[in-house]
């Protein structure tokens, strides 16, 4: 492996902030080929889980929602009235915004997960959060305020990525995460970009599965659990208020 760095927990908002802003246009691409396209089937599992889950809800709220592949298939839900999409990365945004030109029922706002302000306590039925919760540099003040915004009974659904099991497969993912994927951002970005290095390196601070797990319900959530994807190289956490 290389001698990447990550930055430090104070250095981390504005650089992971500056760094997506630089990738924004490379980055569904990115998704796609490094995933081989699964991405976009743990998505819709995500939205399908979230409305079975509350199937009369009708505020959804997707947390750092980069270019807007959740919040679109949100906005694609008739029981949904009013679904935001919130991202500190205005390039992401814009993106977004292209993908959900004309739907009146979505609002897309420039926000920090970890500052929710903006949204009153327990108005929110469902939260969601696709590759974001790692890049935070609060984890546990990100999950209260979600906590705090989240309507009783509603559902917040984390997708991220995992630890890889068993563990005798860990080898070969590690050497597909940490060399092979940064390649396709250098191949799409046209440049070396080191934000390519910075996606597989910070799965290297956030939690594992179990952990993750706990921490939720040390925090008050109820009913956690998780379903993995691929052996557990992309996870995603159900908990309800």
């Amino acid at each position: 492996m290389n001698q990447y760095k990550l930055p430090s927990q104070e250095k981390k908002p504005e650089y992971v902030k500056s760094n997506f802003d630089h990738i924004a246009k490379a980055y569904d691409n990115f998704n796609d080929w490094n995933s081989f396209f699964l991405h976009r089937a743990w998505k819709n599992w995500v939205v399908s889980k979230a409305i079975e889950e509350v199937p009369h809800a009708t505020t959804a709220l997707d947390l750092c929602c980069g270019t807007g592949d959740i919040t679109a298939r949100l906005s694609e839900q008739p029981n949904l009235t009013s679904v935001t999409g919130l991202d500190f990365s205005e390039n992401m945004l814009s993106f977004a915004k292209k993908k959900l030109d004309g739907n009146s029922k979505v609002k897309l706002i420039t926000g920090d997960a970890m500052n929710l302000n903006q949204f009153a306590d327990h108005s929110i039925d469902i939260i969601t959060m696709g590759f974001g919760l790692r890049n935070v540099s609060d984890l546990k003040k990100c999950l209260l305020e979600i906590k705090r915004v989240l309507k009783p009974e509603g559902i917040y659904i984390n997708l991220d990525v995992g630890r890889v099991r068993p563990k005798i497969l860990k080898p070969f993912a590690d050497f597909y995460f940490f060399r092979i994927v940064p390649m396709f951002g250098y191949l799409l970005y046209g440049r070396k970009h080191e934000m390519f290095d910075y996606l597989p390196h910070s799965s290297k601070a956030y939690p594992d599965q179990e952990t993750l797990q706990k921490i939720l319900e040390e925090l008050g959530f109820r009913e956690v659990k998780f379903k993995n994807f691929v052996f557990g190289n992309a996870v995603a956490h159900v908990s309800k208020k």
